[in-house]
């Protein structure tokens, strides 16, 4: 089981403390907000898992990533409940003689299999995946 609690701070700000000992704080406020909002917190949560995912598989199949950036946009529903409607990733992989078709393997993956967040948003939004796979202008250390 998973836990966490929220408790509010002052005026719309709340301050989120997760199971594991972590606090992130949440702003509901439109003008001047500290932090960033619930559906912000979502959003960029499905980035992050689904990043976790891609260069996990990238590593496990020997490839040389040395960056991954998702770009995250989403569109919400007119009215309320302003849920998410639809959701795009774009992954930005980096890396030396970085395979196309191992990147595509590991963005499918995490889209289908891995990553809890979206596939638990894909539910009831229209989730949509893709990539651009970029070489290193760095050269590759002697250890790899």
């Amino acid at each position: 089981m998973m836990e966490a609690k929220v408790k509010w701070h002052d005026n719309n700000t709340f301050i989120g403390h997760s199971g594991s000992g972590h606090a992130v704080v949440f702003d509901g406020n439109k003008d001047n907000s500290v932090a960033p909002s619930p559906m912000e917190m979502v959003l960029m949560a499905a980035g992050a898992c689904s990043s976790v995912d891609v260069v996990s598989i990238l590593q496990k199949a020997r490839q040389q990533v040395v960056d991954c950036e998702v770009q995250l946009s989403a569109e919400r529903a007119e009215t309320i409940p302003k849920v998410f409607t639809k959701l795009h990733l774009h992954f930005e992989v980096t890396g030396f003689s970085l395979s196309e078709k191992q990147v595509e393997r590991a963005v499918q993956l995490s889209a289908e299999k891995y990553c809890s967040v979206s596939i638990m948003l894909s539910g009831s939004v229209a989730v949509t995946h893709s990539f651009s796979v970029k070489e290193s202008a760095l050269k590759p250390s002697a250890q790899q």
